[in-house]
């Protein structure tokens, strides 16, 4: 772990964790944070914007307003102005996902990233699910999914430090080995 996860994200994602269970809200604090992820993943100016010391804080908490929303719980849209004020509010995103990894751990939830050549259907999903979770007898399964054409077919799966590599690549990688050695 870098300095800046220890000494910025891990105080910050814990506070909000301790406030989001004394108020029974880690699920929903959980899914305004994933809608928060999604929306800087997709968009690089809200990223720069959030990041750029010369914007006033005023002008960053309306636009947190704007993109928060009323869906969003009260507390978490106090949160989020709170790290305007203390000028944190550039690390959200690694915030997020340390908070993310924290309510796995609550929920004994464990992340699987799954890389596929095409998207999986859902039976495909079912079963990744499934495999991984007799595999690390966690309670639930959350599924991360990226597209990789390279793979040819098949999937990986990765697991915390632990890879299954499935797919056609792989496969044929292995064989190399295999036919040269």
């Amino acid at each position: 772990m870098s300095k800046v996860s220890t000494e910025v994200l891990q105080p910050y994602a814990s506070a909000l964790m301790s406030l989001a269970k004394s108020n029974n809200l880690s699920e929903q604090f959980g899914n305004d944070i994933r809608s928060l992820l999604s929306l800087l993943e997709s968009s690089q100016e809200l990223r720069q914007f959030l990041a750029n010391p010369l914007i006033k804080p005023d002008a960053k908490k309306a636009v947190i307003q704007q993109i928060a929303g009323e869906e969003m719980n009260p507390l978490m849209r106090n949160f989020l102005r709170l790290l305007v004020d203390k000028g944190r509010i550039l690390f959200l995103e690694g915030i997020g996902k340390q908070y993310l990894t924290k309510l796995r751990e609550l929920n004994q939830t464990v992340l699987a990233e799954v890389t596929s050549a095409v998207p999986l259907s859902d039976a495909q999903m079912q079963t990744v699910r499934e495999k991984v979770q007799a595999m690390t007898s966690a309670r639930q399964v959350e599924i991360e999914t990226k597209i990789d054409a390279d793979l040819i077919g098949g999937v990986v799966i990765k697991v915390g430090s632990q890879v299954i590599d499935a797919s056609l690549r792989g496969q044929l990688r292995r064989l190399g080995i295999r036919l040269s050695s």
